[in-house]
């Protein structure tokens, strides 16, 4: 049962791991044997430091994800530094909300590139090695977003629908290539991207009501899913998106 969840030897690479749900991704893969690569645009020594405390090796990388062309040199650069990349968690995500009819162009832009298009493209320049070696695991950080429209988020419901999506069509073309593609989608969850929500009383109130667990979600418990997907127990899961939110969606 241990070597279901074993991933030690194996390399991880996590995205937007600087803080919330990407770092404890992050350390919750280390703690199961991965090395990993963190790529965000703040160096976090205390992560490093934490990741190397498991006896794993951890290593930082500058880059903005909205600069897209710049994907293929960063992965270039980690592949050269650990060998390979077996795990790819595309955590990094931004928001930006605006009522509909006034949403900005540069706004929009924004969102989409760093949370669909800078997503795909991760996955296009990591899924090329994974083929190669003949196995991988790509965990995209999907959203209730990607099942439900929310409110003055066009832009962020778009772009976690079209991940949902892609991750799909990845897993079509490479589940008999060795190579799993599926989604997490958190729920509520106490992070700096919801400050907002968490400081309105009334709509902090209307969202606990409806968790049928009771509170909002906190990084931590993204850890077991993570460790699902990227390990040995979920070699027949492909273009699944798996839902972690207190039951909202049953609601």
């Amino acid at each position: 049962m241990h070597d279901l969840f074993n991933l030690q030897g194996r390399v991880a690479l996590v995205t937007g791991a600087s803080r919330g749900l990407g770092q404890a991704m992050a350390l919750g893969l280390a703690q199961a044997g991965a090395s990993v690569a963190v790529v965000g645009r703040t160096p976090v020594p205390d992560l490093l430091d934490r990741i190397a405390a498991q006896g794993v090796r951890g290593g930082f990388y500058e880059h903005d994800l909205g600069d897209i062309d710049g994907i293929p040199a960063l992965i270039a650069r980690i592949q050269a530094d650990f060998g390979r990349i077996d795990i790819l968690v595309n955590n990094a995500g931004v928001q930006s909300r605006h009522p509909a009819t006034e949403f900005p162009r540069k706004d929009w832009d924004f969102v989409i590139g760093v949370n669909m298009n800078a997503v795909f493209f991760m996955c296009q320049e990591v899924g090329k090695g994974m083929l190669a070696q003949g196995r991988g695991k790509i965990i995209n950080i999907a959203s209730l977003l990607s099942f439900q429209g929310g409110l003055t988020v066009p832009a962020y419901a778009a772009s976690k629908g079209g991940v949902a999506q892609f991750t799909k069509s990845l897993a079509n073309e490479w589940a008999g290539r060795g190579v799993n593609v599926n989604c997490i989608a958190p729920g509520y969850m106490e992070t700096e991207m919801n400050t907002a929500l968490l400081a309105d009383a009334t709509r902090s109130r209307q969202i606990l009501e409806r968790i049928p667990a009771g509170r909002w979600g906190r990084p931590e418990d993204m850890v077991g899913a993570v460790l699902y997907l990227a390990s040995p127990a979920s070699d027949y899961v492909n273009g699944t998106t798996l839902t972690v939110n207190g039951g909202w969606l049953g609601r």
